[in-house]
């Protein structure tokens, strides 16, 4: 009989700890918001235990089959996704990190800059008072596209408590796939060589890349502030492992000379992308 009762209890104590995991999970992750041809929920992960101020978390999008979904900068078309984050509470900054992209051709021969997949886009949070939860608080405004493009928004809501040692597994390989920070010539194999000004023709950048033989890469560029409308890069040539870029600066936004000082590139291949701020000489 007490054989019975301890191998009961033990029961009992397994499924109180099952209930208990399920529940600290689902607490994780807020309820999605249905937007028609997407979900939105926030996520919520295991922080930085060097900086207990700082949290981590994610804005996730499930599209719906063969829509796609736009990136900070959209391309030749789109609207990029905003994120209102003023409702929120103990909240003392918040940084949206960006997924590699991808080139999605529109009509007309235009080219959108965004993800024809599901995504989660990683946050750093800062917490004002590290002692207590952010109450993360989310208006979000974006657009979803197949033939036709739909503006939608959602507003969620998700406490995010100190000390988590929870795992989002999602949420982690969304991380991985930011864009590593590089400066301008760094690696071999796999860098952003040069970016100097044409010599020639319209106001233009001519970048150089190193890129992996025989795989897919691609090449992104920003100005330096959102009033600039770049076209995508165009490919010149390429040969040995490298590949020369052109941008061009059609039209540069009021009170700007006709050339950026900077661009923000980001390369990539594969699983494998980079960041690079170049001045351009």
């Amino acid at each position: 009989m007490l054989s019975f009762m301890r191998s009961a209890l033990g029961i009992l104590t397994l499924a109180g700890l099952l209930m208990f995991q399920a529940a600290a999970a689902s607490a994780l992750e807020s309820p999605w918001a249905t937007t028609g041809k997407a979900d939105v929920r926030l996520l919520a992960a295991g922080g930085s235990p060097g900086d207990p101020a700082l949290l981590r978390a994610g804005v996730e999008i499930r599209l719906a089959p063969g829509w796609y979904t736009y990136w900070r900068y959209a391309g030749d078309a789109g609207v990029p996704p905003r994120f209102d984050w003023s409702n929120s509470s103990n909240l003392a900054s918040v940084e949206v990190r960006w997924p590699a992209p991808e080139r999605i051709p529109v009509e007309a021969g235009l080219q959108s800059i965004g993800y024809r997949h599901d995504v989660i886009f990683p946050l750093v949070l800062r917490a004002k008072d590290p002692a207590k939860p952010v109450a993360l608080r989310l208006k979000l405004d974006f657009g979803v596209c197949q033939k036709i493009c739909i503006p939608a928004d959602a507003t969620l809501a998700l406490d995010v408590p100190v000390k988590l040692s929870a795992t989002q597994p999602g949420l982690a390989a969304a991380e991985a796939r930011v864009p590593k920070q590089a400066s301008l010539g760094e690696g071999k194999d796999f860098t952003v060589l040069t970016a100097k000004v044409g010599k020639s023709g319209k106001p233009r950048a001519v970048i150089d890349v190193a890129v992996p033989a025989g795989k897919p890469f691609d090449l992104f560029a920003e100005g330096p502030t959102d009033a600039w409308a770049l076209p995508l890069p165009e490919k010149l040539d390429a040969g040995a492992g490298k590949v020369r870029y052109s941008v061009t600066f059609d039209d540069a936004p009021a009170g700007s000379g006709p050339i950026p000082s900077r661009l923000r590139l980001t390369l990539t291949s594969g699983e494998r992308a980079i960041e690079v701020l170049a001045p351009l000489d």
